[in-house]
């Protein structure tokens, strides 16, 4: 009967506990977070609920299992096990607390600070700082489950006498990785691109949506996404439209004939604007900026506070003057005339093979309709 209710009471009052302590730390982060919601803190650390009752668990398992005497035979192989999931379980524990800590410094800054810019910068480094830290305690937690093996813990000297040519090895093997990892560091701390920033990198212009240590993801405008290795903002010249101000200039051009009524044009590229929400307001103007024997090239200026409020003004401002000037002005539009065209006078063959000198009246009989563009 003991070798039964043994297991029983070591096993289920070490589960039983454990679920007691998680749920009175639960209600007391509950409690904490319905006083304090100016900051996060309290809500993000109830994440880590299933990887706190895991190191619990494990824990108070480890402890207790050798007096349960239950698989005598295998107990060194059923602590190991404990042990890796005590391991697993505390590295999982860690990285959900350091992400809440993490988020809750990134909030109160974003709380502070009216900066779109700055904000964006420190959210960057927060999510690679973040990952850093996930990296290396993963890292960690894999080199102590590995140490719990004797044979593993036998060859660390050996590990550690060739560790000076393994680390030159792996460094030439890994360089690559390695330049886009310091790249990111140099993204993340040197304020050269941030996640929520326009950027126009390989003829295509977008967002960027992720930053990571080795590789930077931009979401164009019709929802692809180009993913490219961060080493390449760092070796590469890029424009970044969100750099300092989001505030944007754009300009349309028109080609049309010379007798386009400019002024008027001016007057109904106000009032355009003036009915666009995404026009802030700051400027515009409309200019003759090239002329030809043909056409002239008029371009209106216009701003907006982003990127994307920018484009929609210009499309809204090329389609909406195209369509006054076709209803209104139409002659303003360019076109092609025609017109008799009188030779000048030259040595030409008559009908009737004769040539005829300059002073010669050329016959009326030759003249014809010849295209001339304007």
């Amino acid at each position: 009967m003991e070798n039964v209710l043994r297991p029983v009471l070591v096993i289920g009052g070490s589960v039983l506990l454990t679920l007691a302590i998680g749920w009175v730390t639960d209600r007391l982060l509950c409690k904490a977070d319905e006083r304090h919601r100016d900051t996060p803190l309290w809500g993000l650390l109830r994440r880590g609920r299933v990887p706190y009752q895991l190191v619990l668990c494990a824990a108070l398992l480890r402890g207790s299992y050798d007096r349960a005497r239950l698989l005598e035979r295998h107990q060194a192989g059923v602590g190991r096990m404990l042990t890796l999931v005590l391991i697993g379980s505390t590295a999982w524990l860690v990285i959900r607390m350091a992400g809440a800590a993490l988020e809750t410094t990134y909030s109160r800054y974003a709380r502070a600070h009216r900066d779109a810019a700055r904000v964006r910068r420190v959210r960057t480094q927060v999510e690679l700082i973040m990952r850093v830290v996930s990296a290396i305690v993963i890292v960690v937690a894999i080199a102590a489950m590995l140490l719990t093996f004797p044979a593993m813990r036998t060859a660390g000297a050996s590990l550690l006498a060739s560790a000076g040519v393994l680390g030159i090895v792996a460094g030439v093997a890994a360089q690559s990785t390695l330049s886009n990892l310091f790249a990111g560091l140099q993204i993340a701390f040197g304020d050269m691109v941030r996640i929520g920033d326009t950027v126009v990198v390989g003829g295509e212009w977008g967002m960027v949506e992720e930053i990571t240590l080795t590789f930077l993801t931009v979401r164009t405008w019709d929802e692809r996404r180009i993913t490219m290795p961060v080493s390449y903002f760092t070796s590469k010249p890029f424009e970044n439209w969100s750099r300092g101000s989001p505030q944007m200039t754009g300009t349309v051009h028109w080609h049309l004939d010379h007798s386009a009524p400019v002024g008027a044009m001016r007057e109904k590229l106000r009032d355009i604007l003036r009915g666009l929400p995404a026009w802030d307001g700051r400027a515009h103007g409309l200019v003759v900026t090239d002329s030809t024997p043909n056409t002239i090239q008029v371009r209106a200026l216009m701003t907006a506070k982003d990127a994307d409020d920018i484009w929609t003004v210009r499309v809204a401002v090329r389609e909406q003057m195209l369509t006054w000037l076709v209803a209104e002005h139409p002659s303003a539009l360019p076109r092609v005339n025609t017109a008799e065209a009188v030779l000048p006078p030259q040595h030409l063959p008559s009908p009737d093979g004769a040539r005829h000198d300059a002073d010669d009246e050329f016959p009326e009989s030759v003249t014809f309709r010849a295209p001339r563009r304007r």
